[in-house]
């Protein structure tokens, strides 16, 4: 009487895991049926913790959160639903004082770093110098490169406003671009 047949054992074990199937669903279905139930009552939780008008996002949060676990029975349903709602809240306040820190943290070491004079004094010397590279370029090509690289316009476009080709204009452009890696190079020299 112990032994199955291979067809009694398939359908025992298939009617085994519905049952576990069952269970899940109706532990999901028993904390949806509580958020459902006390959703004023989770909101007015988490809106007097502090969430104001994202207390409606939390819930949302709450319930993915506590949907997607795969939970057995609950003893107390409502307050596993209260701590999960506690707990969102202690994430988010952690989050935000995070972001907080690093904000800060960021915003003084950003105020931090003004330029020395002297930095200062070598940034408007080099500036100078690149602005002369330009020049010494041609008035041409400085205006075409002006165009390109500060006012933003597209190579055909300044090709027809100045009555040249294109493959002038991209000419010009390396020009300019050849005489100011130079200089970079001399500004890299040590």
């Amino acid at each position: 009487m112990g032994a199955r047949t291979g067809s009694q054992r398939t359908a025992f074990l298939t009617k085994r895991s519905m049952t576990q199937a069952r269970d899940r669903t109706d532990a999901a279905q028993g904390i949806e049926g509580v958020l459902l139930a006390n959703r004023e009552r989770i909101l007015r939780f988490l809106a007097l913790r502090g969430a104001g008008d994202a207390a409606e996002d939390l819930f949302q949060d709450l319930w993915v959160r506590l949907s997607a676990r795969s939970t057995g029975p609950v003893a107390d349903p409502l307050a596993y639903v209260m701590r999960a709602a506690n707990n969102l809240m202690l994430d988010r306040y952690r989050s935000a004082r995070q972001s907080e820190l690093r904000d800060k943290a960021w915003g003084e070491s950003a105020a931090d770093q003004k330029p020395s004079a002297e930095s200062a004094l070598i940034s408007r010397e080099q500036l100078a110098l690149v602005e002369q590279t330009i020049a010494a370029t041609g008035e041409r090509p400085a205006r075409i490169f002006r165009r390109f690289r500060v006012d933003g316009v597209q190579q055909r476009d300044i090709a027809a406003e100045m009555g040249v080709s294109l493959s002038t204009v991209e000419a010009d452009l390396r020009k300019v671009y050849a005489a100011l890696a130079a200089l970079r190079r001399q500004f890299d020299a040590p």
